[in-house]
């Protein structure tokens, strides 16, 4: 009898063990999701390609659609409550809030603010200082390059009153190699790689290696934080295991990337691969997603020093890294 009982004690373990599992393996109800990029489909943005491809975001419960625009836009989507996730830099997270928006940076995604200044060996331009004088192309006066330039200037000492700052929007390659501009600002993985690859002999001012500043990473607002902490972890996990992926296995996400970024199957890989390698330079940390207090208190006091910002706002509710493992 005990041995009868013994054996349907342990049946009923296993069945229930099994039903437990089940329960557990189960996937969660997906949630439909915008993530917001800046720029356009390209192959920096593999790291999102292969989070959806490989299932990193589905088998968390989120069902991602990524939309592509500006940051501006992005931050009042995000601030607004319309939308809940969108990567921007770090710069418009305290205009943001500055101006009322509860947005929040809940995880970086480039380690190095990835902004620089290239010319052609010619003009003789290696430190911040040679700018002096010279005719700067920019995009505008906006965004991470504008921000990244006035950081050069104010590590050189300079002001734009001492050279030329021409806006150019995003022809940096073709205002170079037609001599409109003696220096460019620019993203490092992208536009000195092309450059280089036309034959170009180059100089390029990485503003990190004067400056920390807060580079690209993932916002959300407060509401969300408060309300759905969980999505919030689920959303970093699935990025960060992205990035991972990338860093370690970079020929397979640029294959992945081919079915986001048109015309990418048909684009020279050489360079394309070599972008995403800069870019992982860029990406790479020993603490994935952490954002450190300097870059925020470096980046606020040089908003102020802009007049972009009249006066300081409380950093710790503008970034956390409590999603961070």
């Amino acid at each position: 009898m005990k041995k009868a009982l013994l054996c349907l004690i342990s049946i009923s373990l296993i069945l229930l063990s099994g039903c437990g599992l089940s329960a557990l393996n189960s996937p969660e109800e997906e949630k439909a999701i915008t993530l917001n990029l800046g720029y356009i489909p390209n192959i920096q943005f593999a790291p999102f390609y292969v989070a959806i491809e490989n299932g990193y975001f589905t088998e968390v419960g989120l069902d991602i659609t990524l939309s592509y625009g500006s940051e501006t836009d992005s931050v009042a989507l995000i601030g607004s409550g319309e939308q809940t996730f969108a990567i921007v830099s770090g710069e418009q997270v305290l205009l943001s809030r500055a101006q009322g928006l509860p947005v929040v940076y809940v995880m970086t995604w480039y380690e190095d603010f990835p902004v620089g200044v290239v010319s052609f060996t010619n003009q003789a331009i290696l430190v911040p200082q040679d700018l002096a004088g010279k005719r700067i192309g920019i995009p505008g006066l906006y965004g991470a390059s504008y921000i990244g330039f006035e950081a050069l200037l104010n590590a050189a000492g300079l002001s734009d009153s001492e050279l030329s700052l021409n806006s150019i929007g995003f022809n940096q390659v073709e205002s170079l190699a037609m001599e409109q501009v003696d220096a460019a600002v620019i993203y490092i993985a992208n536009e000195p790689i092309v450059l280089k690859s036309m034959g170009y002999d180059l100089n390029v001012i990485s503003v990190a290696d004067y400056l920390d500043l807060v580079g690209n990473g993932l916002i959300t607002n407060e509401k969300t934080i408060k309300n759905e902490p969980k999505m919030v972890q689920n959303m970093v996990n699935a990025l960060i295991k992205g990035i991972a992926f990338t860093v370690n296995a970079p020929d397979e996400a640029y294959e992945i990337s081919k079915a986001y970024v048109e015309n990418l199957a048909d684009a020279d890989e050489a360079i394309q691969k070599q972008i995403l390698a800069a870019s992982i330079n860029l990406w790479q940390t020993d603490r994935p997603g952490y954002s450190a207090a300097p870059g925020w208190i470096n980046m606020q006091a040089l908003l102020i020093d802009m007049g972009l910002m009249s006066n300081p706002i409380n950093l710790d509710e503008a970034f956390t890294n409590a999603f961070i493992q």
